[in-house]
């Protein structure tokens, strides 16, 4: 039988940060996932409480065809939402299509909000945060352990 022995460490101990945050941005893609859930939430009650055609495709990574678009909806309904209470499912993302909507680019809205979102995620402020609150550890070579 042979023992390996090797050491751990939080991101905050780890020696070599970089290491850590390369592997994040190398192995888990899936670190918007739940943001872009929440976008999908708030486009689907948008067209819930005001009626109308949903279409979309998007994703937290630009440039991949995506795109959005909410017709034949109740214009005078959305006059009584104000983004800032976040009203139609009381997350971030509410924000952004009621202002979309609001002022005629519920697109160029939502898409910005969500890579705006997808560049922190995995700028390596994002990822130190999310590791910290996840207490997650790491080997000294930057993998996850």
């Amino acid at each position: 039988m042979k023992e390996v022995k090797f050491k751990v460490y939080t991101i905050n101990e780890h020696p070599n940060p970089e290491a850590v945050y390369e592997w994040v941005r190398n192995n888990w893609h899936d670190l918007g996932d739940p943001d872009v859930e929440d976008m999908v939430g708030s486009l689907k009650a948008a067209k819930e409480l005001l009626g109308g055609t949903l279409d979309y495709s998007i994703s937290i990574v630009p440039d991949r065809g995506e795109y959005v678009r909410l017709t034949g909806f109740d214009r005078k309904g959305l006059h009584g939402l104000n983004p800032a209470d976040c009203p139609l499912t009381g997350v971030w993302s509410d924000y952004a299509v009621l202002e979309g909507l609001h002022n005629g680019s519920l697109e160029h809205e939502v898409l910005k909000a969500l890579h705006m979102q997808g560049d922190y995620l995995y700028s390596d402020e994002g990822i130190h945060e999310y590791l910290i609150a996840n207490e997650y550890e790491f080997t000294e070579n930057g993998e996850f352990y």
